[in-house]
C-alpha cells in the first residue's frame, strides 16, 4: 500500500518506538478476536471465564476455554506483522513492544522484552503458593490442575476481569511513551483502559501516533494519522522504510 509521507518521514526519522498491539495483529494469524463478530466471548458469557470468583465456583468450564484456547493458538503461526516488528526492534535502538495479547505469538516471532499487559497464555500458576505450573504437566492433567508443590488450583497467568495490569510492565510502557518520537497503535480497538491511555500518553508529549487498524476506532480521532488496512501488510512496508533511511545514514 502506500505511505503517506507525513508518515514516511516521520517513520524514517524515528529514533525511539513504542508499539501498543491487540487483537487485530493476532486475528491475522487465526486467533479469534473478542469482539469481532467471530469472537469467542458470543459463546461464553465473559464473566464465566475471565473471571476469578468464577474460577473458583467453576474451575472446570474456566479451564476448558483455556485448553481450547491455548488448543488454536499453538495451531497458528506468528505472522508477517509480528515478524516485521521484531525486525523494527533490531533496527531501532530504542524500542518498547507493548501487547494486550496473551498468545505469546510476538515472543515466537523473534521479539524480545515484551512487556504483556495482560499476561501470557502458555504460562500458569497457583492461587495458593503463587508458585509456576509446569506446562508440560499441566498438558497430561485429565482434571483441573493443581500445583504439585501444595496442591493449590492452578490458574492461567492472565489478568482477569476485575484485577490489576502488571504494574511493573504497564509504568515501563508509560515510559516508553513519554520519551518516544513514533508510536503505533496496532489491532486494538482503544477501548480497553487502562491500556487505552499509553498512545494518548505519547501524543500528549509529542510523539506521532499512529493507528493501524482494518477499520477505525475509538483513537482514530485522537491520533496523528490512521492507516486503515492489515498490520501484515503496514507493518512490512514501515519496517522497508526504516531500513531505506539506515541504508542511506550508512552509506
Amino acid at each position: 500500500m502506500t505511505i503517506p509521507t507525513p508518515v514516511r518521514e516521520c517513520v524514517s526519522k524515528a529514533e525511539s518506538i513504542c508499539v501498543l498491539t491487540g487483537a487485530g495483529i493476532s486475528a491475522e494469524s487465526g486467533v479469534p478476536t473478542f469482539r469481532g463478530k467471530e469472537g469467542l466471548w458470543k459463546k461464553f458469557r465473559a464473566e464465566e471465564l475471565a473471571n476469578f470468583d468464577s474460577f473458583l465456583r467453576n474451575p472446570e468450564l474456566v479451564w476448558e476455554w483455556y485448553s481450547y484456547r491455548k488448543k488454536i493458538i499453538n495451531e497458528v503461526q506468528p505472522n508477517p506483522g509480528h515478524i516485521a516488528l521484531a525486525e523494527m526492534q533490531r533496527l531501532i535502538r530504542d524500542f518498547t513492544l507493548v501487547t494486550q495479547n496473551v498468545d505469546n505469538l510476538h515472543s515466537r516471532a523473534g521479539s524480545r522484552d515484551v512487556l504483556e499487559l495482560h499476561g501470557n497464555i502458555t504460562r500458569s500458576y497457583c492461587i495458593r503458593c503463587r508458585k509456576a505450573a509446569f506446562e508440560e504437566s499441566l498438558s497430561k492433567a485429565e482434571k483441573i490442575p493443581v500445583c504439585e508443590f501444595c496442591g493449590g488450583l492452578v490458574r492461567p497467568d492472565v489478568v482477569w476481569f476485575g484485577e490489576y495490569l502488571p504494574a511493573a510492565a504497564f509504568e515501563e510502557a508509560m515510559e516508553s511513551a513519554r520519551r518516544c518520537d513514533l508510536f503505533l497503535c496496532v489491532g486494538t480497538s482503544g477501548v480497553v483502559y487502562p491500556a487505552a491511555s499509553i498512545p494518548l500518553t505519547a501524543k500528549e508529549h509529542g510523539a506521532f501516533v499512529l493507528e493501524i487498524n482494518p477499520e477505525y476506532t475509538d483513537l482514530s480521532s485522537r491520533v496523528s494519522d490512521t492507516l486503515i488496512g492489515k498490520a501484515g501488510e503496514i507493518l512490512p512496508e514501515l519496517v522497508r522504510i526504516m531500513k531505506k533511511e539506515h541504508n542511506h545514514e550508512s552509506a
